[in-house]
């Protein structure tokens, strides 16, 4: 988003080295995974922009642009629960879709890569979808529960907030949505190569990442609405066991941390 500052030239520089796509001879995927708005898709844009000025073929792609359509969360909904219509839980991912761009690019094809309206809250048109003008030495899969791993059954009955307090109080939802991560999920986590992880400093600074990232989409596409602060509050309820899940979680199961402090500013 335009609001985040940008990474350090040499921090950039270390994630491409990381990747191993200059290694040559197969597709490399370097996952970022991050709390909203720490920054992913930022780096995500510089590194392919590096890799690029170097003469490899690369793209990115993220975790958002597979969400299920309106229409199949809308259903989901109303067949499981009602706090299913919202994107962002797992289990409102199309992991299927997912493993097969994947898959295509590893083969060596240019399947398009999928794109998410966040502002019209449904899947972009396969016709909108970018195109890779040749195949892939490097595509960075950035994603906000990227690699987080499911909980525990003992930790799902005690909710963590209001929306779980007052809209699951029996936790079919949170126990559906841990069910899937546990099921669906490992094998995406399992096509990434290499594990970049921006730890915030906890998970209370991702209310105001997330209401910059919010304000930077209504400049960008005025006129088309958005969310206003409350709204964004209980937006971000939806998502916050599994982020503080992994900020238990991701540093042990990382290759390399980097921990912006409020500003997003990396301190090491």
């Amino acid at each position: 988003m335009p609001a985040h500052p940008g990474f350090p030239p040499s921090l950039v520089q270390a994630a491409l080295a990381a990747s191993g796509a200059h290694s040559g001879g197969r597709l490399r995927v370097l996952g970022i995974s991050g709390l909203q708005g720490s920054g992913k898709s930022t780096l995500a844009a510089q590194v392919v922009d590096a890799a690029t000025a170097t003469g490899l073929s690369a793209a990115s792609v993220s975790l958002d642009d597979f969400y299920l359509t309106a229409a199949q969360r809308h259903a989901l909904a109303r067949d499981v629960h009602p706090l299913l219509a919202t994107r962002g839980p797992p289990g409102t991912h199309d992991v299927a879709l997912a493993l097969q761009v994947i898959d295509a690019l590893r083969d060596r094809g240019t399947p398009s890569l999928p794109r998410f309206d966040k502002l019209g809250d449904d899947r972009l048109p396969v016709s909108r979808w970018p195109v890779p003008a040749r195949p892939l030495d490097l595509l960075v899969l950035e994603g906000w529960c990227l690699a987080v791993p499911a909980e525990a059954e003992a930790a799902l009955g005690r909710p963590v907030n209001a929306l779980e307090r007052d809209e699951d109080p029996d936790g079919s939802w949170r126990r559906w949505c841990n069910a899937a991560l546990a099921s669906d999920y490992p094998p995406l986590w399992a096509r990434t190569d290499v594990l970049w992880f921006l730890q915030a400093p906890d998970f209370d600074v991702v209310r105001h990442w997330r209401w910059q990232q919010e304000q930077a989409l209504r400049r960008a596409q005025p006129g088309r609405g958005g969310m206003d602060r409350a709204q964004l509050e209980r937006f971000i309820q939806h998502y916050e066991r599994v982020s503080r899940h992994a900020l238990r979680t991701l540093p042990a199961r990382a290759d390399t941390i980097v921990t912006p402090d409020a500003t997003r500013t990396p301190r090491d």
